[in-house]
């Protein structure tokens, strides 16, 4: 019987440590046009850093179906957006996610970047780009 308990309970802690991960495939909402999906990014951790990918492209007929980052002005210029490294080097702090950067490949600018989950919701992450005192926020849906 205790067996079991232990068994329970070990299982409950790794489920709800799991849920606060960063790590996994995030659906990304456009914070210009509500609700709309834009991608799915994929964040990896690589040494105590975090990182993400475009994975998946959901475009409008009438948009460009290959986008390329050519305003980029990194290693990123003229890359394909798909399977873009859109996110760098963030590090945990306290609950958050900072020190790390964003890139806005239609703009072709690289923001600071901050993120964290919304109320403590393990499938509802923040995205904060900032440049100065001008920030934008989205909300990733967890896959």
């Amino acid at each position: 019987m205790i067996r079991i308990v232990l068994t329970a309970v070990l299982t409950a802690m790794t489920v709800s440590l799991s849920a606060q991960s960063l790590t996994g495939k995030w659906k990304t909402i456009d914070d210009e046009v509500e609700g709309r999906v834009k991608s799915i990014v994929e964040i990896t951790e690589r040494d105590g850093q975090y990182f993400g990918t475009v994975v998946e492209l959901f475009r409008l007929p009438d948009e460009d179906q290959d986008p390329h980052c050519d305003k980029c002005g990194d290693d990123r210029k003229d890359q394909r957006v798909l399977g873009m490294e859109i996110v760098r080097n963030m590090v945990a702090e306290e609950g958050e996610w900072d020190e790390g950067t964003i890139c806005d490949p239609k703009k072709g600018r690289i923001y600071d970047c901050k993120m964290w989950f919304e109320d403590g919701e393990p499938d509802v992450l923040k995205v904060r780009g900032y440049w100065g005192f001008l920030y934008r926020t989205q909300k990733w849906i967890r896959q």
